[in-house]
């Protein structure tokens, strides 16, 4: 039987290669650091440097269609420059890059360049959602197992809300800044005139983002239903999220939240924990 393993020291040659590439494609080194390293020889080269000069127009397409908000309030030109920053900190490791740039918004918000517009960090958070909300896969058509709201114990229960639903909770107005960006122009409206107040006056809100059918919708949530909403999502049972919801302020009415899941479409499912999960402590 042959052993086909790699000896240490064509482990260690291939680990030196993978180095020596990636330091070349974050272009940290000349591609003719790599003449001798992989095959092909001067072919190879000639076809990274290709992927080089394109790199920086491919990233920035792709962060383009998961991020057009972000990219409207940048600008052509900031955007571009932002999208090559990005690719060099953050390399696809996966060969289809609209699965690439979650990590965009963490690195907006570290950059110091960008401290002033503090809002950009979330309205990233909130374009990301939307985008995979957009990949999501599709939901049920209409909720099923409602009728055990009726009958059984809330601590006994998981209500389950649609594929790609997600809270984007924000210090700042992201509802109105993504809204604004994404309405139809209206002859002489001003579409931004109620961004700019809501920026003024420092507004808090926090975005649901869910489909309905295959568009995807992003409303703005009421505080009193964020804590609910986020204990869902967080797979908690249906009597602790009912216990999430925050003291003081609003009252949190779950009546009116159910009728607006239904409405809009967000919530999928009931059904009944197993029962080990609902035994009492």
């Amino acid at each position: 039987m042959t052993d086909t393993a790699l000896t240490p020291s064509a482990q260690d040659r291939e680990a030196l290669r993978q180095q020596m590439l990636l330091r070349v494609l974050w272009r940290d080194a000349p591609p003719a650091a790599l003449a001798g390293w992989m095959p092909g020889g001067d072919t190879f080269v000639r076809g990274l440097q290709a992927y080089q000069a394109n790199a920086g127009a491919l990233a920035q397409r792709a962060l383009a269609a998961a991020y057009p908000t972000l990219m409207q309030l940048l600008g052509d030109e900031s955007f571009a420059g932002l999208a090559r920053a990005f690719w060099h900190r953050h390399a696809p490791l996966r060969g289809d890059v609209a699965c690439w740039g979650a990590e965009l918004p963490g690195f907006i918000q570290a950059a110091e360049q960008l401290a002033e517009e503090a809002y950009l960090s979330d309205v990233a958070r909130l374009d990301w959602a939307v985008h995979c909300a957009h990949k999501a896969a599709d939901g049920s058509a209409a909720p099923q197992g409602l009728e055990l709201l009726a009958q059984a114990d809330p601590a006994a229960l998981w209500l389950h809300l649609q594929p790609g639903t997600a809270v984007v909770d924000s210090a700042h107005p992201v509802v109105a800044i993504w809204q604004a960006h994404h309405a139809q122009a209206d002859g002489g409206v001003d579409r931004f005139a109620n961004v700019r107040q809501a920026l003024q006056d420092q507004q808090a809100e926090a975005a649901l983002v869910h489909r309905q059918g295959f568009a995807v919708r992003v409303r703005a949530l009421p505080a009193a239903d964020l804590p609910f909403t986020q204990a869902l999502l967080q797979g908690l049972p249906l009597a602790l999220a009912l216990d999430a919801r925050t003291e003081p302020g609003p009252a949190f009415d779950f009546e009116a939240w159910l009728i607006a899941a239904l409405q809009g479409g967000w919530l999928a499912a009931a059904s009944p924990l197993p029962p080990s999960t609902c035994k009492d402590e």
